[in-house]
């Protein structure tokens, strides 16, 4: 794990200290570690957290975009937990370290979004 102290008493996460923290669905299951964020300046949001699965040491792993709103912090176990079963992580869309998609594009963000069951926040 990360040098990440998630603590229930603060409501926001410096990004630097997000990054690297485990993933786990609500079962317990894991799920990866967050790799990195998607930022929307326009909107002033973080629109998604990217997060690392399987693989070993970088080989085979691939990266899932989750709404951002899908995840929230078990701060005692210094974990983020996602609310969705292994079946749908792993048809969830997915791309590779080196072919990230159009991030300027709001048809991949609302396709991720959709499959999530989120709405799109953006008008």
């Amino acid at each position: 794990m990360s040098d990440t102290k998630l603590v229930t008493r603060a409501g926001f996460y410096r990004a630097s200290k997000v990054i690297g923290v485990k993933v786990e669905t609500s079962r317990g299951e894991p799920v990866g570690k967050i790799e990195d964020l998607v930022l929307d300046p326009g909107e002033g949001r973080v629109a998604a957290a990217i997060i690392a699965t399987g693989g070993f040491l970088g080989v085979g792993e691939r990266l899932i975009a989750i709404p951002i709103l899908a995840l929230s912090v078990d701060a005692e176990r210094g974990k983020f937990i996602l609310d969705v079963d292994k079946e749908m992580l792993d048809h969830a869309p997915s791309f590779k370290k080196d072919e990230w998609p159009d991030l300027i594009d709001r048809v991949w963000t609302a396709e991720v979004y959709t499959y999530y069951g989120y709405p799109r926040y953006w008008p």
